[in-house]
């Protein structure tokens, strides 16, 4: 059902996908220097866990409702949107995004809870999903559920692992970070930029 070179260039691709920019490396970073490993793995769970709902939801219909239902697409369009650029203007204008302060650190559960919305309400995800696990199934090799889920399932923990190494290798940078205002200050802003884009960008997707 899983040849194993169709397994292997489907491991490189998401590897390469999950490295790429955008709000999940922002946030485990973020959480990285802010609180250290444990916070920076919390939120690579919270955004595989988000991957992992975009997989059932394509595997089970849900993301082919939003492909062809103008409506739920807007719906979902909209909503995470606006939680990214949420995120982006209290990044921007709270500046504790990435902070040091007692005051600043979030309970874990915040933290997943954070890590899985900026996942769940990006409707790109769940697009992506459904665009890209496909192309590595095929029905002559058993059942196409059996082999969405699976597919879905081993992103969704390559996406948790590699989130929880970037954000842990940050974590080292906390030091250095501590007598450096200014430059805690220009990463929660880059972060916030980076927020206010991809929500924008989110919100200009046109459906079909």
């Amino acid at each position: 059902m899983f040849p194993i070179d169709i397994w292997l260039a489907y491991t490189i691709a998401s590897v390469l996908i999950v490295l790429a920019p955008g709000p999940d490396i922002v946030l485990s970073i973020a959480r990285g220097l802010s609180q250290g490993r444990l916070a920076a793995t919390v939120s690579g769970m919270g955004a595989g866990t988000g991957i992992l709902i975009h997989s059932l939801a394509a595997t089970f219909g849900l993301a082919l409702l939003i492909q062809t239902s103008a409506a739920a697409f807007l719906a979902l369009k909209l909503a995470g949107a606006a939680y990214l650029v949420w995120l982006g203007a209290k990044a921007l204008f709270s500046r504790n995004l990435v902070s040091f302060a007692p005051t600043a650190r979030r309970p874990l559960h915040a933290i997943y809870l954070a890590g899985l919305m900026s996942n769940v309400l990006n409707p790109k995800i769940g697009l992506f999903v459904l665009a890209f696990i496909p192309q590595f199934v095929s029905a002559d090799r058993g059942s196409v559920n059996t082999q969405m889920l699976t597919y879905g399932a081993w992103l969704a923990i390559i996406a948790a692992i590699g989130l929880s190494l970037i954000g842990g290798f940050a974590s080292v940078l906390s030091r250095w970070l501590h007598s450096r205002p200014r430059a805690v200050a220009g990463i929660n802003i880059g972060a916030g930029i980076t927020f206010v884009m991809t929500g924008l960008s989110a919100a200009a997707m046109k459906h079909g």
